[in-house]
C-alpha cells in the first residue's frame, strides 16, 4: 500500500513596521551611527580647536566652558526647528510649508521693532533679559493659540483657512514693522538689524534655565505621540475611523509646535530654513513614515548641520554670525529644488 508522506512546507510569516526589509533597518542604524559620530566630531573640534591654554589645564577648561554655551544654544535650536517643522508638516499634510508661516518671525521683528521706534536704542539695550525673552515667547504662543483656536474650533474649521489667515496677519505685521524701520534713526536701524537676524550669539545663557527645561518637555511629549501623528499624517476621514480625534490631535500639535517655535524665535531670531532643510533631508534619507525614527534623526540633521557651519565660519573665516546666511541659501535653494522636483520627492 502506497504510504502517505506529509511535507512540511515552511509557515509563511507577516509582518509590519517602519521598515520593509532588513536592508533597509541596516541603512537605519548606519546613517545614525554617521550622525552622531558627525556631532561628535564638531563637537570636539568646537571645544577645543585653536584653544591657546595647552591641554589639560585650568585655562583650557575655562575656554571648553565659555564655548559650551554656543554647543547648548545649537543643540536647542536644532531640536525645536526639527521637532517643530516635522509635526508641522504631518499636521498640514504638507511638506512644502514651515511653523514660520503661522507668522512667529513676524511677531518677533515686531516687537523688537515697535520697542526701538517708541523708546529708542535706551529702550532695545534695556529690553532684555528673561523678562524680555518671556513676552516675546507668550506673544508668539497666545498669538498661534488665538489663530488655531479660533480657525479650527468652528464647524466649518480647516487647516488651510487657518494658514491663509496666517500669512495674510504676518505679512501685516512684516509691512508695519518695515514702515517703523523707514522712519528709525540710521544708527538705531543698524542696532535693530543685529537684533532681528538670527544668529547663535543672540542666545541669552541666562534664559537656558527656561528654555531646556520647556524644550525637552515638548520634544518628549511630540515623540510619545509619534504613533498618533503616523495615523494623523492618513488623513482627517482615515484618522477618525481609526479612532483619532483629527481635530482634537491638530490642536495638541499645534500647541506644541507654537511653545517650541517661540522657544527657538525668542533665543536666537529667525531662521526660517533651517527646519525645512533638516526635514526635507530627514525624509529622503530615512525613508519611512514613522515618526520616531524621523524624529532622532532630524535632530541629528540640525545639531551637525549648524555646529560644522558654526566651527568653519567661526575659525576660517571669523565670522560665526553669517551662520544663518548659509542656512538660507542652502535651505532657499533646496526649496526651489523640492518645489521643482515635487512629483518625484
Amino acid at each position: 500500500m502506497p504510504t502517505d508522506v506529509t511535507t512540511a512546507t515552511p509557515r509563511s510569516t507577516r509582518t509590519s513596521g517602519a521598515f520593509t526589509a532588513t536592508a533597509q533597518r541596516t541603512k537605519y542604524i548606519v546613517l545614525v551611527a554617521v550622525l552622531v559620530a558627525l556631532a561628535l566630531l564638531f563637537t570636539v573640534l568646537h571645544m577645543t580647536y585653536n584653544n591657546p591654554v595647552p591641554f589639560g589645564g585650568k585655562g583650557f577648561w575655562r575656554i571648553v566652558n565659555l564655548r559650551r554655551d554656543a554647543l547648548i544654544a545649537i543643540a536647542l535650536v536644532a531640536l525645536c526647528q526639527a521637532f517643530a517643522t516635522v509635526a508641522f508638516h504631518t499636521a498640514t499634510n504638507n511638506r512644502i510649508i514651515t511653523p514660520s508661516i503661522m507668522g512667529f518671525e513676524s511677531i518677533y521683528v515686531a516687537v523688537q521693532t515697535s520697542v526701538i521706534f517708541f523708546f529708542g536704542s535706551v529702550g532695545l539695550a534695556s529690553f532684555d533679559g528673561t523678562p524680555a525673552f518671556l513676552l516675546q515667547s507668550g506673544l508668539m504662543v497666545l498669538f498661534a493659540v488665538a489663530l488655531f483656536g479660533w480657525l479650527l474650533s468652528g464647524k466649518f474649521g480647516n487647516i488651510q483657512v487657518m494658514l491663509l489667515v496666517g500669512i495674510v496677519l504676518g505679512g501685516g505685521l512684516r509691512s508695519l514693522s518695515t514702515f517703523m524701520q523707514r522712519l528709525l534713526d540710521p544708527n538705531e536701524f543698524d542696532i535693530l538689524t543685529a537684533r532681528t537676524f538670527g544668529n547663535i550669539g543672540n542666545a541669552d545663557t541666562d534664559n537656558f534655565g527656561i528654555v531646556i527645561p520647556v524644550v525637552l518637555v515638548v520634544c518628549v511629549l511630540l515623540y510619545l505621540r509619534s504613533r498618533r501623528l503616523n495615523v494623523v499624517a492618513l488623513g482627517n476621514d482615515t484618522a477618525n475611523n481609526l479612532g483619532v480625534n483629527h481635530r482634537r490631535e491638530l490642536m495638541i500639535l499645534l500647541l506644541l509646535i507654537s511653545v517650541l517655535m517661540a522657544m527657538t524665535t525668542s533665543l536666537v531670531g529667525p531662521m526660517t530654513f533651517l527646519g525645512f532643510l533638516v526635514a526635507t533631508i530627514a525624509y529622503q534619507l530615512t525613508d519611512t513614515y514613522d515618526h520616531r525614527l524621523i524624529f532622532p534623526v532630524a535632530a541629528l540633521i540640525g545639531y551637525v548641520f549648524l555646529t560644522g557651519s558654526y566651527f568653519i565660519m567661526r575659525n576660517f573665516f571669523d565670522a560665526e554670525g553669517a551662520v544663518t546666511i548659509i542656512i538660507e541659501l542652502i535651505g532657499g535653494s533646496v526649496f526651489l529644488l523640492f518645489i521643482l522636483r515635487k512629483g518625484r520627492l
